[in-house]
C-alpha cells in the first residue's frame, strides 16, 4: 500500500495562483459587467482619428510645421535647459533633506547597538522621521505639484519642491537601510574610542555608506527627470507645461520636437548616471 505524499503550496506558488485568479476575475468583469469589446478599439472612427493624429505629428499636411522653425527649435531647447535644472535642484534638495535625518532614521542609530549610545529620543526621533518619510512618498508628485502651485507662482521652482518632497521620503528610507545594514565593527570602534557623533558620522558612517548612497542619488535623479513631464501638466514649467499647450491647440508638430528633446535629455541622464555608477563601484 503506498501513501501518497501532499504538497506544501509555498508562498511563491500561493502568489502565482493568486495573481492567476486575480487576473482572470479582472477580465472577467471587464468583459461581463463593463460590457467592454476589443473591437471597438479598432472601429473605423477611431483609426480615422490614429491616421489624423500620427500624420500630424510628421507634419503631413501642414503648411510651417515646428521643424522648419528656428524659434521652435531655440523655444525646444530652452526647455530642455529648464527641465534639466529643474532635476537638478529637485534632487539636490531631497539629497540635502535626507541627508540631514537619515542618521537618526536608522534602526540601529535609533536603539544605540551601532554607535554604543542608547538615548531616549532615540526612537521618537526614529518614529517621527521614519512617519514622514512615509507621508512624505506616499503624496505622488503630481499631487504635491498642484498643492505647491497655489502658493507659489508657476515655473520651475514649485516643480522642483514638489519633486524633491517626493524624493526626499523615498532617498531617505533606502539610505536609511544602507546605515542598517553596513558592517558595525569599525563604527564601534570609533565609539569605544571615545569618538564624538560627529566624529562617527563623518569617518565611520559615510566612508562606507557613501557609493551606495551615490548610487541612489543618481537612480532618483532618472526617474526625477522622467518625472519632470509630469509636474509640468500643472503649471510647473519645462517641457511638460508646453507640451500640454502644445496638445491643448493641437500643435502636432510642436508635441513631436518637444518629445524629441526630452527623449535626448533622458538618454543623456542614463548615460551620464550609469558611467557614474560605473565609476563609484
Amino acid at each position: 500500500m503506498t501513501v501518497r505524499k501532499r504538497r506544501k503550496i509555498t508562498f511563491v506558488t500561493a502568489s502565482v495562483y493568486a495573481l492567476l485568479l486575480l487576473a482572470a476575475a479582472s477580465w472577467l468583469s471587464i468583459f461581463s459587467f463593463e460590457k467592454a469589446s476589443l473591437t471597438t478599439l479598432f472601429s473605423e472612427q477611431n483609426l480615422l482619428h490614429t491616421g489624423k493624429f500620427f500624420k500630424g505629428l510628421f507634419g503631413i499636411g501642414e503648411e510651417n510645421p515646428a521643424f522648419f522653425s528656428k524659434e521652435s527649435w531655440e523655444n525646444a531647447f530652452n526647455l530642455t535647459v529648464e527641465t534639466l535644472i529643474m532635476s537638478v535642484m529637485a534632487t539636490g534638495f531631497a539629497t540635502i533633506a535626507a541627508f540631514l535625518t537619515v542618521v537618526p532614521a536608522a534602526r540601529n542609530v535609533a536603539d544605540g547597538s551601532l554607535t554604543l549610545a542608547k538615548k531616549w529620543h532615540g526612537w521618537i526621533s526614529f518614529g517621527i522621521i521614519r512617519g514622514g518619510y512615509i507621508f512624505s512618498r506616499a503624496v505622488p508628485e503630481l499631487v504635491w505639484a498642484m498643492i505647491i502651485i497655489f502658493i507659489f507662482k508657476p515655473g520651475i521652482l514649485p516643480g522642483a519642491i514638489a519633486l524633491a518632497l517626493h524624493n526626499f521620503g523615498i532617498l531617505g528610507k533606502l539610505c536609511a537601510e544602507v546605515i542598517e545594514d553596513l558592517e558595525t565593527r569599525p563604527v564601534r570602534n570609533l565609539a569605544s574610542s571615545g569618538a564624538s557623533r560627529v566624529q562617527i558620522l563623518l569617518y565611520g558612517v559615510l566612508p562606507a555608506a557613501l557609493p551606495r548612497f551615490l548610487t541612489y542619488i543618481l537612480y532618483r535623479w532618472e526617474v526625477i527627470m522622467r518625472t519632470t513631464i509630469v509636474v509640468g501638466f500643472v503649471g510647473a514649467g519645462g517641457l511638460g507645461q508646453q507640451f500640454k499647450l502644445s496638445m491643448s491647440f493641437f500643435h502636432y508638430t510642436d508635441i513631436t520636437l518637444l518629445l524629441v528633446f526630452y527623449l535626448i535629455l533622458v538618454f543623456a541622464a542614463d548615460f551620464i548616471s550609469e558611467k557614474a555608477r560605473y565609476l563609484i563601484k
